[in-house]
């Protein structure tokens, strides 16, 4: 099975997000679609020919998990942005962040002050498959730091290059840009 990369060129043009940055930021997508589609050629052609016990393929099985969750992560990340209305009060997801953070304000305040850390990657709202409860987790990288059993809900992308060509070193202007355009309905689909 091949994957391909979706299109979220409805994106251009989102209030704080300029079409540069955006284009360039799907081509980087685009790449870990690319990557991931050969990696797993790679390896099925390994295991095919009897090379499992190889250094070789052993990295790429390492590699794999660097290129899926790239190309995994920026979907949910795309798939949460676009629209311009703040969260419904009367939903599903405002009742449950409320509950496991006692406001939404506390949740945004937190959310916020952990994608405003230093470092590069991921901000994750996750849901614990097993308690239900909802937590904020920074993700160093794409394939590293992942909370077993939970599920992502709201994905923000820390990386450089998710702001600096709109926000240079001002990351926390880029959050607040986040912010304005989450797509709430999109992100409530997600929790369990």
């Amino acid at each position: 099975m091949s994957y391909t990369a979706k299109d979220y060129s409805n994106l251009l043009g989102m209030e704080g997000f300029s079409d540069n940055l955006l284009k360039n930021h799907f081509a980087l997508y685009q790449g870990y679609v690319a990557n991931t589609n050969k990696v797993l050629d790679a390896l099925q052609l390994m295991f095919k020919e009897g090379k499992t016990a190889t250094p070789e393929y052993a990295e790429l099985k390492r590699r794999l998990g660097w290129e899926f969750n790239g190309m995994r992560l920026h979907e949910l990340y795309f798939e949460n942005l676009g629209a311009k209305k703040p969260i419904n009060k009367e939903s599903k997801l405002y009742k449950k962040i409320v509950e496991d953070f006692g406001s939404y304000e506390n949740w945004e305040k937190d959310f916020k002050a952990t994608g405003s850390m230093r470092g590069i990657g991921w901000v994750v709202l996750y849901q614990d498959s097993v308690s239900g409860k909802l937590m904020n987790f920074w993700i160093n990288e794409h394939d590293a730091g992942h909370c077993a059993g939970c599920n992502p809900i709201l994905i923000m992308d820390v990386f450089e290059h998710a702001f600096i060509f709109d926000y240079g070193l001002k990351k926390v202007d880029y959050i607040e840009a986040f912010f304005k355009n989450i797509n709430w309905q999109n992100a409530e689909t997600r929790i369990k």
